[in-house]
């Protein structure tokens, strides 16, 4: 997530800086270092922002599993964080997940394939 991206979710989330850290639990300071770009936003409220999008959906019933739309085959799918624990819309949001046959190593490579998953891409329209 970049600083332009950070500033489009907060005003998707109709928040105001001071709203948006006091969500996140970080400072002021940090909100805006995230928005001029002059601090990378960490991981966790990468994750935070996206799972606040998410849920911020009106079509939340409607989405469909990963498992579904990707049409992972079943060696995949059962050894899969997402179906073990029934996440199919939350694939992005946990770690180890099996996606395109393979685990990634940390959130940056997860997040690479993530956004570019209309999985992922159908929660933050």
């Amino acid at each position: 997530m970049d600083s332009n991206d950070f500033k489009y979710f907060r005003k998707k989330l109709n928040k105001t800086q001071a709203a948006m850290a006091q969500l996140l639990g970080v400072s002021l300071k940090a909100v805006h270092s995230y928005e001029q770009g002059w601090r990378s936003i960490p991981a966790a409220v990468e994750r935070q922002v996206y799972f606040l999008v998410s849920q911020n959906m009106a079509d939340r019933k409607d989405r469909k599993a990963c498992w579904e739309t990707k049409n992972c085959p079943p060696e995949w799918k059962n050894k899969c964080p997402a179906w073990e624990f029934q996440a199919g819309a939350y694939c992005w949001f946990i770690n180890g997940t099996i996606c395109d046959g393979t685990v990634q190593k940390n959130w940056k490579e997860k997040m690479k394939i993530c956004r570019s998953c209309s999985v992922f891409n159908s929660l933050l329209r």
